[in-house]
């Protein structure tokens, strides 16, 4: 029977944007079901000979996808990855001689969230850790703003995010939370060779308790013009120093 095109089935999403669709296409943890592409869409991508494609008009296209969305001309429809748990994650630490993790607290946009995650992949981080609660699903938009990234770097999502960081502790990781109060510069800090860096919302910050349970407090230097950095830039400018002074890339 052939598929309707005009319908998503159950427990499948679309994905959209050049760089999201095209990782997703070379993933081969990803289950593909369908290519879409609009009829004037025109650049040059490799598919697949077993992935069904179709190209429809701009409009059609637009109906399956959420309002506003920015598509460039092709969507995936896929299946959602297979999720990993801490365990796992800490287990692929206990294969190496350094590591970087991150994880969120109380961040729940998806735009931030894969901004986050295409920093991490950008500068080596092994995974990312968000709280399962008020935490967005695996979303086209998310997938959009990380920019290919959720292919890359594993997103875990923890019903408690202080047992995760406890679990980690015992692989070997040192936490650090990242506060605009901390007595000490990001730079001055002598990094272990396994860290997670934990980052709070841009509002709220970190909670008390999963403040509480960081091994170190440390901040970034701004200038006293602007009171904060968005979530995202504070993770690219922290993974960037932290790549940098454990030789992860």
């Amino acid at each position: 029977m052939k598929k309707n095109h005009n319908k998503t089935q159950k427990g499948e999403l679309f994905l959209y944007g050049r760089h999201a669709v095209e990782a997703a296409i070379h993933n081969p943890e990803r289950n593909k079901i369908r290519l879409l592409l609009s009829k004037d869409y025109n650049e040059e991508i490799k598919i697949p000979s077993e992935l069904f494609f179709s190209r429809l008009n701009k409009e059609d296209l637009e109906k399956l996808l959420p309002p506003g969305a920015v598509h460039q001309g092709i969507a995936l429809e896929v299946k959602p990855l297979q999720e990993l748990d801490i365990e796992d994650i800490a287990r692929l630490g206990d294969s190496k001689d350094k590591s970087i993790i991150v994880a969120l607290d109380q961040v729940t946009d998806p735009h931030n969230i894969g901004a986050v995650l295409r920093s991490a992949a950008a500068f080596g981080a092994d995974a990312l850790i968000i709280p399962d609660k008020n935490a967005p699903k695996e979303t086209g938009t998310l997938a959009k703003a990380a920019c290919g990234a959720l292919e890359i770097v594993p997103l875990i999502r923890t019903v408690n995010l202080v047992r995760a960081l406890e679990i980690l502790k015992n692989h070997s990781f040192w936490t650090v939370g990242m506060d605009g109060s901390a007595g000490i510069n990001l730079s001055s800090l002598n990094l272990p060779n396994k860290c997670v860096f934990i980052f709070g919302s841009e509002g709220d910050g970190m909670r008390k308790l999963t403040m509480q349970n960081c091994d170190f407090l440390a901040k970034l230097p701004i200038s006293s013009r602007m009171e904060s950095l968005n979530v995202s830039n504070a993770a690219a400018v922290t993974l960037y120093e932290a790549s940098q002074k454990l030789k992860i890339i």
